[in-house]
């Protein structure tokens, strides 16, 4: 999705894509009493180096924990840590990840976490189609928090991505992206410049679609 991005940026803008939206150099933790709370907006750590947001936790059609986040911010394999408690350990691990689609699947190890709804400003209910312009749409990061703006649709007709105007920077990678409280779609990547650029994220209908496809953990995903 990427190198498909930009191919994009620069044939309409003429600028480089915006960093990959991996965060670095994670911070210290501050140890809550029980399981660290985890949902779509939380923060984790991929293998100990990298930071990315969690797009939604909810259980597969096998009972399995999981969550989604973006592709680019792991392998299958790649230990997850939550960022709120670095010293809880490994939480879970990347199971699955689509290059392609620039999504990720996390499988959560049973009683590591919390799983919730709610993450800041951000409440997930459901799951939709993309948004269309002119809708607002929100989205909760683990760097930038909720921000929110207007929607410009599925500029080049993939089925697969929607641009926005949100602002978005490194570590905001697989934050949810809400038309309300339905998730619409998750961040991958911003073009030209961080927060001024568009945002351009994979529509949850096309990751559901996948998924679903597959089969395998994740396939009948339904959010917590």
């Amino acid at each position: 999705m990427f190198s498909k991005l930009a191919k994009v940026a620069n044939a309409v803008f003429a600028v480089a894509l915006g960093a990959a939206l991996l965060g670095t150099g994670a911070g210290p933790s501050v140890a809550a009493p029980g399981p660290p709370v985890i949902g779509g907006g939380s923060g984790i750590v991929i293998d100990n180096m990298f930071e990315c947001t969690v797009t939604t936790v909810g259980h597969d059609n096998a009972g399995r924990l999981v969550g989604l986040t973006a592709g680019h911010c792991g392998d299958p394999g790649a230990q997850v840590y939550a960022e709120v408690d670095r010293e809880a350990g490994v939480i879970g691990r990347f199971v699955y990840s689509n290059a392609e689609l620039d999504y990720a699947v996390i499988e959560f190890e049973p009683g590591a976490i919390t799983p919730v709804n709610r993450i800041g400003n951000v409440t997930i209910t459901g799951i939709g189609g993309p948004a269309q312009f002119p809708m607002i749409v929100c989205k909760e990061g683990r760097t930038t928090g909720n921000t929110c703006g207007i929607t410009y649709g599925d500029v080049f007709g993939t089925n697969i991505e929607t641009w926005t105007q949100m602002c978005v920077v490194e570590g905001d990678s697989g934050a949810p992206v809400v038309a309300g409280t339905t998730l619409v779609g998750m961040v991958n990547a911003y073009l030209a410049i961080a927060c001024f650029g568009p945002e351009v994220g994979t529509n949850m209908s096309a990751i559901m679609n996948d998924l679903n496809a597959r089969g395998g953990p994740g396939a009948g995903f339904m959010p917590i």
